[in-house]
């Protein structure tokens, strides 16, 4: 199986899919699993534009699972976000919330800054937002930095679910044990592979435990220095083809 991050693995910040990437993909024959931050609608024009056909994807940081083509929901794990939302308002007022709604968007106490999210995005109050279990919250707050989110995840009583800081003011927030690879574990086990069968590439604070938990996980010359020295090894940076040299070497 080979598990593709993809914002900053498969695809550059504005959404572009190099060719060179796109072809790479196209000669692996074994499973291709996106495993991505985003939410389902976010992966399936990937997944589209990759061409591949039928197969998972492992969305919200892995707080759930989905058969592609057809689309549909094949697990999910949720969490009770009231404790999380009701500390976060107090503490910091400014921020952007949105509570996700699998298969359908998002539901949010504010609009976040255009592109950001996708789906059907609805606004509803604080109390509407913590009324039932959701698979994820993100806060954020595009005036922050990433170390003020740092400070705020520390602040926050995160013992019984997992987070994960993004390069800007990102807070995600899913069920606690849940990650990208524990999502890939579980797909694993159902189709009788071999989790040292895997190849992991990724960029990103939420690739961490994928990289580690695959046989082999690579990280894009872009990752944060605390990802590549998790890593098995590093390819060439984005712009420089890394996703498709690194799948190049083994198909």
């Amino acid at each position: 199986m080979v598990a593709l991050d993809i914002d900053g693995t498969l695809v550059d910040f504005e959404g572009g899919l190099p060719d060179s990437v796109r072809k790479a993909v196209a000669k692996v024959d074994v499973p291709v699993v996106l495993a991505t931050g985003r939410g389902l609608f976010g992966a399936i024009p990937v997944h589209e534009a990759l061409g591949l056909q039928g197969g998972h994807a492992v969305v919200s940081n892995g707080a759930v699972t989905a058969t592609m083509s057809p689309v549909e929901i094949e697990s999910q794990v949720t969490f009770d976000p009231r404790p999380i939302i009701d500390h976060v308002m107090d503490v910091y007022p400014q921020a952007l919330i949105a509570v996700e709604e699998v298969g359908v968007g998002y539901r949010l106490n504010q609009l976040f800054p255009a592109g950001e999210l996708q789906g059907e995005l609805h606004i509803e109050t604080i109390d509407e937002l913590r009324s039932r279990p959701a698979p994820r919250v993100i806060i954020r707050d595009p005036n922050g930095y990433a170390d003020s989110f740092r400070d705020l995840a520390h602040s926050l009583d995160l013992h019984s679910v997992s987070y994960v800081i993004g390069w800007s003011a990102w807070l995600d927030i899913t069920p606690e044990g849940v990650t990208k690879a524990s999502a890939l574990d579980t797909l694993c086990r159902l189709k009788g592979i071999d989790p040292k069968d895997v190849l992991a590439i990724g960029d990103g604070n939420n690739d961490v435990e994928m990289l580690q938990w695959a046989g082999r996980g690579v990280a894009v010359g872009d990752a944060p220095d605390s990802v590549k020295a998790i890593a098995d090894d590093v390819a060439p940076c984005f712009a420089d083809g890394g996703t498709a040299v690194e799948l190049g070497r083994w198909f």
